[in-house]
């Protein structure tokens, strides 16, 4: 069953509507087809008013929406002859953070990736995407190995954030993923991330230092969640509410568009109409395209000038206007 967000609700009832009109019509003398195709038309329109206008809010709720596709829906239409590899050779298999080996059109590459789950039971299992110590221990083993077999790597950022609970911080969160940072920065093969869905505070920046940046169009990537800023902000005594995070969201400059402006990702990813979630394979294709370009692009760089390159990159961030 397709979930709606509050602000597709126009749009859910009119589905509704054409879902009604084609079951009384199926196997009877009724001809509704005309009503019908007026009906769907007029939810093509209306999907695309509705989607063309979004809050930084909303944007979110989309990010987050549970029908959005997650790093293991999109391997399979992206890459070929995948194979997992798990661990990170020090303490556990985190199941928040999937990756292997794998080919995108014929280009040999590393593919790591955040994975929320889907369903309570998976969910648990993946623990909502967020990461242990040992899952980022894990993507930089891949990594390593990537640059040790001169392999690309591809990842894909969806998280709200690395786990913060007391047995994360036991085994070194904030070390593992400064650790991360760190390498990525100084490693000798092209990197290309993508920024899929939500991606959280410093749990997303350990996937996302990269040659070339991207991020889907209803994505978002923020140092805080909208939620966590408005608590912080603006929290008393009252409870906040949804105009509370549509402020914080605001403020944040958290979606694709804010940051291609500040110049922090290279490019944005179209989606279809509607979210990626309403034509995964249209989502993936566009995504598998954006790749292929840039690896084909950062192929032709030496490892030291990838790795000086990336260099000046990251230091233009936070510049100050004018500023080369």
């Amino acid at each position: 069953m397709r979930s709606y967000l509050e602000f597709e609700k126009p749009i859910e009832d009119l589905e509704v509507k054409i879902e009604e009109l084609k079951r009384i019509s199926d196997g009877k003398d009724i001809n509704l087809t005309g009503e019908v195709k007026k009906l769907e038309k007029k939810v093509r329109d209306l999907r695309t008013e509705i989607f063309s206008k979004l809050t930084p809010w909303q944007k979110t709720l989309l990010a987050r929406h549970p029908d959005r596709p997650y790093t293991l829906d999109y391997i399979p239409l992206i890459t070929e002859d995948f194979i997992e590899l798990h661990g990170d050779r020090r303490f556990a298999d985190d199941k928040a953070i999937v990756g292997g080996l794998a080919r995108i059109k014929g280009h040999p590459v590393v593919i790591v990736g955040q994975q929320k789950g889907r369903g309570t039971k998976e969910r648990i299992k993946r623990n909502f995407g967020q990461p242990h110590p040992e899952g980022y221990r894990k993507a930089l083993r891949l990594m390593e190995l990537a640059e040790k077999f001169k392999r690309p790597v591809v990842t894909f950022v969806d998280t709200q954030g690395a786990y913060p609970g007391l047995g994360a911080e036991e085994r070194g969160q904030a070390e593992a993923i400064a650790v991360n940072l760190m390498r990525m920065a100084r490693l000798g093969t092209p990197i290309v991330s993508v920024v899929i869905g939500e991606g959280g505070s410093g749990g997303a920046l350990a996937l996302s230092v990269a040659d070339r940046f991207y991020m889907l169009e209803h994505s978002v990537y923020s140092v805080i969640s909208p939620e966590g800023c408005a608590a912080i902000l603006w929290r008393k005594n009252g409870e906040l509410g949804p105009e509370d995070f549509s402020k914080a969201a605001e403020a944040l400059k958290l979606t694709a568009q804010d940051l291609l402006k500040f110049k922090i990702i290279d490019d944005i990813i179209a989606e279809p109409v509607g979210g990626a979630h309403r034509d995964v394979e249209q989502a993936a294709k566009n995504i598998g395209d954006k790749i292929v370009v840039a690896l084909e692009e950062l192929s032709q760089k030496t490892p030291a000038r990838l790795v000086e390159e990336r260099y000046k990159r990251l230091r233009k961030i936070g510049g100050l206007a004018g500023e080369a």
